[in-house]
């Protein structure tokens, strides 16, 4: 069935798809077009929807709304990471959540990525293909914003690290807008789960239980092991009562979520979840990036509790190789040559907002921190923040990008209640709010 555009898109497109393209590479020419089909929920109505799957194996997706200009581009990468064989149905999915776009009449182009896992560096390659492809296939936009969201922040900060220089005097993003970003690299982000893994085993013993196969537990999960999430989930359940009513739990599971919580500094509510990702996300880590080898630390912790728990807290050394390769392939370096915003909740449940003290620090060495304008709200949330917020960051940083308006964390916040009558309400920025350093919530190795 031919897909009928609104009058706007439908002139608009062949005209732009004449504009010079600049000369691409192969694996790019070598992708077949991406094919019209229905576009996802949420996404502004009349949205053409285009979707393919790249020359390196990438599900990918252009939603372009019927008001475009031809002029606004933004390339999203998504977070996660995903595990195991990449599905079409992740690029819808962030179509939908990230519909904020396409309602500001912004084109959208996204990456499913080639492989699951932890792998940042092909995940980054894959986010500038698709930018790429629409070019090759859509148009040439005159203005590309970079997004990264959670995880895929820490993609789009690579991203710009190894594609940031100018492109024909033009760089190939014009800036870089990071949110509730995993900022502080695989070499410093995931400390604090193995230190989870090990002080949940020394208070509950049970992952594993002492009649499975032992294993260290910066592998996660032995490579052949059954064990699911909800398995997981009731063993967690079993030692902590964690989902249950804080009344309906026994004193044994008030006192071990306490001595877990307290040496551990994660919300209650995300215990479950940080868990799993400790257990999948490193069996990936040690068996797919690291070759078998230990990339995480926690030697001389010293976690807050008695000296039993200390003592019988599990200790493991990296290996040195391994650890600089993974920091090699997942640590952002800061050397962007575009204006960058984060924006990130204060209470941040799964990406700790100390991560952008980390991230600032990083972009400092690199000498760029005027290039970087980081901003903090009051939210208490990770997925998705409010509309009118996300807004306001966008358009400080066009406004940045374009004019040489540089914002900040109180202009942003100004301009977001100025846009709560258009985007509605949920102007939450706490401009007077500075993060902590990482070692104050997670220990230093």
């Amino acid at each position: 069935m031919k897909l009928r555009l609104p009058l706007p898109l439908a002139l608009t497109l062949p005209l732009l798809a004449c504009s010079a393209a600049p000369e691409l590479p192969p694996e790019v020419r070598a992708t077949a077009a991406a094919t019209v089909a229905p576009c996802p929920k949420d996404v502004a109505p009349g949205t053409q929807c285009r979707y393919g799957r790249d020359a390196a194996g990438a599900y990918y997706g252009y939603a372009i709304p019927p008001n475009w200009d031809g002029q606004r581009l933004v390339v999203h990468a998504h977070g996660g990471p995903e595990l195991g064989t990449p599905k079409a149905e992740r690029v819808t999915e962030d179509m939908t959540r990230w519909s904020i776009f396409t309602r500001m009449g912004w084109a959208y182009a996204a990456s499913g990525f080639r492989q699951g896992g932890v792998a940042v560096t092909s995940a980054a390659e894959d986010t500038e293909r698709v930018r790429q492809l629409f070019i090759a296939q859509v148009a040439v936009p005159k203005f590309t914003l970079l997004h990264g969201q959670s995880w895929g922040a820490g993609v789009a900060a690579r991203t710009a690290d190894l594609y940031g220089a100018p492109a024909r005097g033009k760089p190939p993003y014009d800036a870089v807008l990071l949110t509730s970003g995993v900022l502080a690299g695989g070499s410093k982000s995931y400390d604090f789960r193995l230190d989870l893994r090990a002080v949940y085993q020394a208070v509950c013993a049970n992952h594993p239980r002492a009649d499975e196969a032992a294993y260290p537990l910066w592998q996660g999960l032995p490579k052949d092991a059954k064990l699911t999430r909800p398995e997981l989930a009731g063993r967690v359940d079993e030692c902590t009562g964690v989902r249950k009513k804080p009344a309906e739990r026994s004193a044994a599971q008030q006192r071990n979520l306490a001595t877990i919580l307290a040496a551990v500094r994660i919300p209650e509510r995300s215990l479950v979840a940080h868990l799993n990702w400790a257990t999948w996300h490193f069996q990936d880590i040690a068996f797919n990036r690291a070759g078998g080898r230990n990339v995480f630390d926690n030697a001389k912790v010293s976690y807050a509790g008695d000296a039993a728990l200390n003592a019988s807290v599990p200790r493991y050394a990296p290996d040195a190789q391994a650890a600089a390769a993974f920091a090699a392939d997942t640590d952002p370096q800061g050397r962007f040559g575009v204006p960058v915003l984060t924006v990130h909740a204060i209470d941040d449940p799964t990406a700790f907002v100390e991560m952008q003290s980390t991230f600032r620090d990083t972009v400092a060495r690199a000498g760029n921190l005027d290039r970087l304008v980081q901003t903090y709200t009051s939210d208490s949330e990770h997925s998705y923040l409010s509309d009118v917020q996300y807004v306001a960051a966008i358009d400080a940083l066009v406004a940045w990008a374009q004019r040489g308006v540089k914002p900040t964390p109180q202009s942003v916040a100004e301009r977001c209640k100025g846009l709560e009558a258009a985007w509605g309400a949920g102007c939450r920025y706490r401009p007077d709010y500075t993060p902590p350093p990482l070692a104050q919530r997670v220990p230093a190795r």
